[in-house]
């Protein structure tokens, strides 16, 4: 928009805010707590120095910015300082009119008694107000009445005064007409606009008794009466010109206030919605240092934890060369590929982290500055990877389970057949045959079922259970199955804590997921006593712990990243769904497993954890032993 255009729309809308004709200037937009603003706020609206703009700006619109940075973290209202100044001026003018009357008298012309104790009364009143102690801001409403203790204070007493001045000494060398402008102009400012020409009437009718005394006692009465009524009109105009100008400054106040308030809200909800953002958002200049950083940047630049806070440099830290050379490109270039860069971090040696680069410029429009600012957009690729192979999971999984679905009902048949077949069935070859589609039918009848439990379906009611019992029974159980004998020469050593622990869980769905790295475990590990262990603690009020360690042979890399994908098996009669149906139903639960190498050193390099929330019981469950 044109700045011209611009003005005039900005004009309209000031328009129709004013007062109306029976309103103050300032009255008309609240009492002055309705615009105060505390100092904290005030201090809270600051705008950093080094901020860029979030507009096209210019050197115009920056400056009224501080103006009303400036109005708004003053603490005082508009109209209370105007009355401070007015205050001010009284209390000068009235020692002036005291040293005029005493230089006078030096200099041999003999002052009029009455004037100078008017003068002296006026002074002695100006300055006790001035020096009064205020509890509170002076409010609009306190000088729109006429008779009120305020309006009496200030300009009655100056009509009062300054009339008297005029009217004692008529002929005095000392003309006391201009000081009427004081009350006049203060009425203009402070006062509803009829009060305000109430009292330039006022003061026009005293100017004509004057000029009219003054012509019956031998004056010319053309020239008196004359001067009078253009000094009269004098002050009409200064009355509605001031009044003009005291709304204009009413109406910029309040829209200054209300453009810092907006501003603040828009920071705080800025700053909130950066601080919650997955991604990691750096603020970069030209020198490499960072000027904002959120909580999701600071932990992608730190091994572990969290950096430091803004501000901070990014050079001289050797796991930053890379982002530092990324920036550096970023300015020479002055662009960046829209779907970024790959940039690795080197904490330690086999310890990286490799992130997903994507900068955008942002510049000051302002002709004087000439610092520039690159924001970085970073991202983990781990994670976008994970999040990638989850859509793909996702989607397979529901055209799995429809699949699945369309199966069951064949298998069913073909079961069904196979049975019936088998009962006529003599040959012994036949018989072979016939079992080898049996074994095969069951086979694929698990697969279904491993399917199924893993499609999409209805979240249900999540209660707490003792995992403590559970993982006893379990492990009870289990060892029965499998034909082994729970003890300290026994190849399952279980450590669980003494008391029941709630947990955020099915109990049937931590069977399934603890028998199958019950069986992983055993399938691995050798047959020495203690080859699995399995231990169930609780880390902290939040979370509990389920591990179970084998010694059998460390897991290579090459298999550790495809371990929890759906069809992944390194044996040959596989399905592969065993450690991804252990996820899914994890996940259910806002569980988590995962897998880890232990230290060289360590026999039980090879285990699986399981991390569940804490829930409080509400019955406390009777403690399952542990039973061979």
């Amino acid at each position: 928009m044109p700045r011209g255009r611009e003005r005039r729309v900005n004009d309209r809308r000031g328009q129709r805010r004013a007062p109306t004709a029976d309103e103050s200037w300032f009255g008309a937009f609240g009492s002055a707590e309705d615009t105060q603003i505390s100092p904290e706020e005030g201090a809270a609206t600051k705008v950093p120095k080094d901020a860029a703009p979030t507009s096209s700006s210019t050197l115009d619109s920056r400056l009224f910015s501080r103006q009303a940075e400036r109005i708004v973290s003053a603490g005082q209202t508009a109209f209370d300082r105007i009355y401070r100044t007015f205050i001010g001026a009284r209390a000068a003018l009235g020692v002036a009119l005291v040293l005029a009357q005493a230089v006078t008298g030096l200099f041999g012309a003999r002052p009029s008694l009455e004037a100078a104790l008017v003068s002296v009364a006026y002074g002695a009143l100006a300055l006790s107000l001035w020096l009064l102690p205020r509890k509170k801001p002076i409010e609009p409403k306190a000088l729109a009445r006429v008779f009120g203790g305020p309006w009496l204070a200030t300009i009655g007493v100056d009509l009062v005064a300054f009339s008297a001045l005029h009217m004692l000494t008529p002929g005095a060398s000392l003309n006391y007409v201009a000081l009427l402008v004081l009350p006049v102009l203060m009425a203009g400012v402070l006062t509803p606009r009829p009060l305000a020409l109430a009292t330039s009437a006022v003061v026009a009718m005293m100017l004509l008794v004057t000029a009219w005394l003054g012509a019956a006692g031998g004056g010319s009465m053309t020239q008196l009466l004359t001067q009078a009524a253009l000094a009269g009109s004098g002050f009409f105009v200064i009355t509605v010109l001031a009044g003009e100008l005291a709304g204009r400054l009413a109406r910029e106040e309040l829209s200054a206030r209300g453009n810092m308030e907006m501003a603040r809200q828009q920071a705080a909800l800025n700053r909130l919605v950066i601080e919650e953002m997955q991604d990691g958002i750096l603020v970069v200049d030209r020198r490499g240092r960072v000027r904002a950083a959120n909580p999701s940047a600071r932990r992608l630049l730190a091994p572990s934890g969290m950096s430091r806070p803004a501000p901070f440099q990014l050079r001289g830290v050797e796991a930053w060369t890379g982002l530092v050379r990324t920036v550096e490109q970023a300015f020479i270039e002055s662009s960046w590929p829209e779907e970024g860069r790959d940039v690795t971090l080197e904490f330690e040696p086999g310890s990286n982290r490799t992130l997903r680069v994507r900068v955008r410029f942002t510049r000051h429009r302002a002709a004087q500055a000439s610092e520039d600012f690159c924001v970085l957009f970073l991202e983990d690729v781990r994670n976008m990877q994970a999040r990638s192979r989850q859509e793909k999971l996702a989607a397979m999984g529901r055209v799995s389970a429809g699949i699945a679905h369309e199966i069951r009902n064949p298998l069913a048949a073909i079961a069904q057949a196979n049975a019936l077949l088998a009962e006529d069935a003599t040959d012994p070859g036949q018989r072979q045959l016939m079992q080898m589609v049996a074994d095969n039918v069951d086979r694929l009848k698990r697969i279904v079922d491993d399917v199924m439990e893993v499609a999409p379906g209805q979240m249900q009611e999540v209660h707490a259970i003792d995992a403590t019992a559970q993982v006893a029974a379990v492990c009870s159980d289990w060892a029965r199955s499998v034909g082994l004998k729970l003890g300290d020469q026994s190849v399952l050593r279980v450590d669980l804590p003494p008391q029941p622990l709630g947990v955020a869980f099915d109990a049937e769905h931590l069977r399934r997921v603890l028998v199958n790295l019950l069986d992983n475990a055993r399938r691995h590990a050798s047959s020495a006593p203690g080859a699995i262990q399995l231990r169930l603690e609780s880390r902290d009020d939040a979370r509990a712990f389920l591990s179970v360690a084998s010694d059998g042979a460390p897991i290579p890399p090459e298999v550790e990243r495809y371990l929890f994908e759906p069809f992944f098996s390194t044996r040959s009669r596989g399905t592969g769904l065993g450690l991804y149906i252990c996820r899914e139903l994890c996940e259910r639960y806002g569980a988590s497993i995962d897998y880890r190498a232990r230290a060289a050193g360590d026999p039980h390099c090879n285990e699986f954890f399981v991390v569940m929330r804490r829930m409080p019981l509400t019955d406390t469950e009777a403690r399952l032993q542990l039973t061979s």
